[in-house]
């Protein structure tokens, strides 16, 4: 394994109303990358969590708590994550639910493969659709969304990516200086997508690494429709101003031939 395993890395965990999962997968992490740091991002969980989370900062100095003023959505949260990781000068940077549905025991093996045997990657996605992936206890029509959602983002806009949605993922920090990250508006799936089509874009490597995705066991799920409809309606988008600049470029190149 790859000896920069938990080095220069910040875990980021977006959380609200999550008391009852927070004490526990902070413990995973330590436990399965003890050199990395971990940042609670808590957008005033009216349950307490943000003080669970302190009592944990208080008693271990590889964790920190960002308290927000409200519940602004994940993709704000992760913004707010990523602006603490540069500023400490942190070189990995590792998005992860704090629901327990990504296992902090993989979590290695995503750092592991920043640089692995096929060579280095500046974006490591945890993927539940490649070989070796797979999803626990989730309903059949959760899972036949998941994999109609990304089969619509690949073919929409042209991604070589079998899981774009997910949100257990590492990046290099070059990459997020690079790709403007403050301007991603959107949240939930179309967050991550956004991201990655935007490091693809850039230049950057983008590897996809089998996970075991767990569904939740205590808490409620943000899962929503709205979250769905943003990101069917912003794929959509994405897309046609896709096809619209290849349609200029291929038709502008005749013109000028």
């Amino acid at each position: 394994m790859s000896g920069q395993t938990g080095a220069g890395t910040l875990v980021v965990i977006p959380t609200y109303q999550e008391r009852d999962n927070i004490e526990s997968i902070v413990d995973r992490v330590r436990a399965a990358t003890p050199e990395a740091h971990v940042l609670v991002v808590d957008d005033a969980s009216p349950d307490g969590t943000g003080k669970i989370a302190d009592a944990l900062a208080d008693a271990d100095p590889h964790v920190h708590v960002l308290h927000r003023e409200g519940k602004a959505g994940l993709g704000a949260a992760y913004i707010a994550g990523f602006d603490v990781a540069l500023e400490r000068g942190d070189e990995f940077v590792v998005e992860m639910d704090a629901d327990g549905s990504h296992r902090p025991e993989q979590l290695p093996d995503l750092l592991a493969a920043l640089d692995g045997p096929d060579g280095r990657a500046d974006v490591v996605l945890g993927s539940r659709w490649v070989d070796g992936g797979s999803v626990v206890n989730w309903p059949k029509s959760r899972e036949l969304l998941s994999r109609g959602g990304n089969v619509y983002t690949r073919v929409a806009l042209g991604l070589n990516l079998r899981d774009a949605t997910g949100g257990y993922r590492v990046y290099r920090s070059a990459v997020l200086r690079a790709i403007d990250y403050a301007a991603v508006a959107s949240q939930g799936y179309c967050f991550q997508v956004d991201l990655a089509r935007r490091a693809l874009d850039a230049g950057f490597v983008v590897r996809e690494v089998p996970i075991t995705f767990v569904e939740r066991e205590l808490g409620e799920s943000k899962m929503s429709t709205a979250i769905v409809r943003e990101a069917l309606w912003r794929v959509t988008q994405w897309g046609a101003a896709r096809r619209t600049e290849q349609l200029r470029a291929t038709f502008g190149g005749r013109d000028r031939s």
